[in-house]
């Protein structure tokens, strides 16, 4: 595995803590096979998804549940089979083509651990699995073949459970994935920083960004979110816009960077020239470092949440947005208004990892605090939980709107809403480890380190 700056160092911590990280998936999908009632595991890669009506296929992305097992993100129709007591199997699939590339025969930290055999197709796969398959269950894409394969079940839902909520607490070696993703996002986001101060497009912000991780778009966890001045309202603004606007005033860029399938994501705002609006950056980036503060093991996530509803009140009144308290703000659903997404999630093999609701591996979901429909987190923070930390303000059109025609109007600083939302908005985002007294910030650290 390489990645820009790559050192000897990092290797060495891959090859000291994968074996370790392989035995607790073994451990953990051993228990779970065993209290649903089967006898192995087959998980699949993906399948090339074809484009309507065309001979192209859609860029390829692994399944998380094959991505826990093994770094190979690029490899199409790939299988894992684990019996418990068994030597975890591997087969990669090295199709026979000369229009594409096929896959290497890894041969990695990571490959020891593995009986790795190679297959041309999937029928090549088939016949390198026990001839029985009727104990197995299976997770991935429902192939037509599956049918004749004969599997027990076809990505049990009661199974799947089990093994999405033990993903939560992160293994050394997973940490160490998710550190260097938060470098190699660092990266990024410097030279993102360098381009917009020089007058940049958002496209060409996008490229600063690409060349900084040393990755292309598809390898990215996801689409980089880069919005100049008012675009940053969009929470998800997916533009990208090839000319820079006539005036520049602030870039909200959400991205993020990928190492060994681990995922990080980060944001940051910045002020083109205007004071005013750097000194409000430089508030809610205090907001945020407090609430960072109060994350370790044991805290209710839902709490952290509310918390930062009843700071971002604070903010808002200070910085002269609103005309009420922060209670009054919270308590009318003004601060909503201003911040209608949650505080954060939690983030592994995907950059919204599962099991954010799960009460158990056996059942039943936490709710979200009444109207706050868009938290993405519930659960009581563990040890080795990796979770963002991304408070913000906006300036939504549409929410100010309605806040407008009802009785919330008249706690807002209108003329002062009107100066402020060219900027689009503000959004701060860290990722955290969390330990059993606080957490690290993987996101200021990298950002830290040469």
């Amino acid at each position: 595995m390489s990645s820009v700056g790559s050192t000897p160092e990092l290797e060495a911590r891959l090859e000291g803590t994968f074996g370790a990280h392989l035995e607790a998936v073994c451990e953990r999908s051993a228990r779970a096979l065993t209290a649903c009632g089967y006898a192995g595991l087959l998980v699949h890669s993906g399948s090339l998804l074809g484009v309507f009506e065309d001979d192209r296929t859609y860029p390829f992305e692994a399944h998380a549940p094959f991505k826990v097992w093994v770094p190979l993100q690029d490899a199409a129709d790939c299988f894992v089979w684990f019996k418990p007591g068994a030597v975890p199997r591997l087969i990669v699939h090295r199709t026979q083509d000369y229009w594409h590339k096929s896959a290497d025969v890894p041969r990695d930290y990571w490959t020891p651990h593995f009986e790795v055999r190679t297959a041309t197709d999937r029928a090549g796969a088939r016949a390198q699995l026990p001839a029985d398959l009727s104990r197995a269950a299976y997770i991935g894409d429902a192939l037509p073949e599956l049918t004749g394969w004969g599997v027990g079940a076809v990505n049990p839902r009661h199974l799947m459970r089990r093994l999405d909520y033990a993903r939560a607490v992160k293994t050394p070696y997973e940490l160490v994935c998710l550190r260097e993703a938060s470098r190699l996002g660092a990266r990024g986001h410097r030279a993102a920083e360098r381009a917009f101060k020089a007058g940049a497009s958002e496209l060409e912000i996008e490229l600063a960004f690409l060349a900084g991780c040393g990755q292309r778009e598809q390898e990215l966890p996801y689409n980089p979110i880069i919005a100049l001045n008012a675009g940053g309202a969009v929470l998800h603004y997916q533009l990208l816009e090839k000319h820079p606007p006539h005036e520049l005033h602030s870039l909200l860029i959400d991205a993020g960077a990928e190492f060994a399938g681990y995922a990080s994501d980060i944001t940051r705002t910045h002020s083109y020239e205007d004071a005013d609006f750097a000194a409000l950056i430089g508030r809610m980036d205090q907001m945020q470092q407090a609430l960072c503060a109060g994350v370790r093991a044991g805290v209710d996530w839902r709490d952290v949440h509310l918390k930062a509803h009843q700071l971002t009140g604070e903010l808002l009144r200070e910085a002269d947005i609103t005309r009420c308290s922060a209670d009054e703000a919270v308590a009318t659903t003004v601060t909503s208004v201003f911040l209608p997404h949650g505080i954060g999630h939690l983030l592994g093999l995907e950059v919204h990892d599962v099991g954010g609701f799960m009460h158990s591996p056996e059942g039943g979901d936490i709710p979200r605090p009444d109207g706050h429909p868009n938290l993405r987190l519930t659960r009581v923070l563990e040890e080795g939980f990796v979770v963002t930390m991304e408070p913000g303000i906006y300036f939504i059109e549409q929410l100010l709107d309605a806040a407008r025609a009802d009785a919330r109007g008249r706690r807002i600083n209108w003329p002062r809403v009107e100066a402020l939302s060219k900027f689009g908005g503000i959004r701060i985002e860290d990722d955290l480890a969390v330990t059993r007294n606080g957490c690290e910030n993987l996101t200021r650290e990298a950002f830290r380190s040469p």
